[in-house]
């Protein structure tokens, strides 16, 4: 008897966009060694006396522009994603968020509550970090009962049928008129790159680290991202003037470059009028999509002298990504 059952995990969202409950997630998150990595007391102070008494306000602020009738976005999209998921695999099938809810702990109790002893996990991030990856495989393996097993698949940043996915998506959202295609991704700090090289000597340690072959790729997030970036641009016959490739969401200095808003701000300077936005760090839309892009990095553009924004959706439950996704799951399975 296959007792084989898959969770899929992505980040989280707050309850609501009251304060209170924002505060409560940004707490969760930033708490998060993996996230925040300083030792514990730094970590504490620095959230407690720094950020929890001043973010949260704006924060919510940023998460009620784009809460709609049905609730968070990403926790819409990502049930969405579970149902059409299950429907096809026609096996046990459940949602877990690193933080907020339903929880990861959630996800496998009701995987072990319907017999399951054998959970294929993958989270919701195409390129590996330690802050979403990691994090991850951690909490669920924290919370196996004794007898289950956990097979995780930590990437699929290059995965042809991911890749397909993506490019058949932009390909059906892209306007008449575009001159360039922004492809944003998600930053992280420089030092997140350097402790994740098993190598310790690869990543960030010279100028062409991602174009020279190396084990510290496989857990290298600004490898993994040119990576997809090329083999998108490949399928959308792109020549290299016609995209750029760069980093949102950053929080201080020492974080990957170039940033995107800074990008976003100078294209307008160089003939750049019509612009299309791909976000490929996401396979479900939520507040880096539709608030930062959508809202902040369009009026960033527009004031600079663009003409025309486009934010092209996430994957969510196109029909093209829930396929690669079950076959996904499916030869994880097999292998297993």
């Amino acid at each position: 008897m296959d007792n084989t059952g898959y969770l899929l995990t992505n980040l989280g969202t707050p309850d609501s966009p009251d304060v209170a409950d924002v505060r409560q997630y940004l707490g969760e998150f930033l708490m998060d060694p993996y996230v925040l990595d300083v030792p514990y007391p730094i970590r504490r102070l620095i959230v407690s006396a720094f950020i929890l008494p001043f973010r949260p306000k704006k924060s919510a602020e940023a998460y009620a522009s784009i809460w709609d009738e049905s609730g968070s976005p990403l926790l819409k999209i990502s049930q969405d994603q579970l149902s059409a998921v299950s429907a096809e695999l026609k096996a046990p099938v459940a949602l877990g968020m690193r933080y907020g809810q339903p929880s990861l702990a959630q996800g496998v109790d009701s995987l072990v509550e319907q017999g399951v002893d054998n959970l294929v996990v993958i989270p919701l991030y195409p390129q590996y970090a330690d802050s979403t990856v990691t994090t991850s495989i951690d909490a669920v393996n924290q919370h196996l009962p004794d007898g289950v097993t956990a097979r995780f698949i930590t990437a699929f940043y290059d995965d042809p049928r991911y890749i397909s996915a993506l490019a058949s998506s932009v390909k059906q959202t892209l306007p008449a008129t575009w001159d360039h295609l922004l492809m944003s991704y998600h930053g992280l700090p420089t030092r997140h790159l350097k402790k994740a090289d098993p190598t310790g000597k690869h990543c960030m340690q010279r100028a062409d680290c991602c174009a020279v072959a190396s084990t510290a790729h496989a857990t290298c997030y600004r490898h993994q991202v040119f990576e997809t970036s090329r083999a998108l641009a490949h399928e959308l016959e792109l020549s290299e003037s016609q995209y750029s490739v760069t980093f949102q969401s950053r929080l201080g200095g020492g974080w990957l470059q170039p940033y995107t808003d800074q990008v976003l701000a100078e294209l307008p300077n160089q003939g750049v009028k019509h612009l299309a936005v791909v976000c490929p760090a996401f396979v479900a839309d939520n507040l880096e999509t539709l608030e930062e892009m959508g809202l902040q990095g369009r009026e960033t553009f527009l004031e600079a002298g663009g003409e025309t924004f486009h934010l092209i959706p996430c994957l969510n439950d196109h029909p093209d990504w829930i396929n690669a996704l079950v076959q996904i799951l499916n030869d994880d399975s097999d292998a297993g």
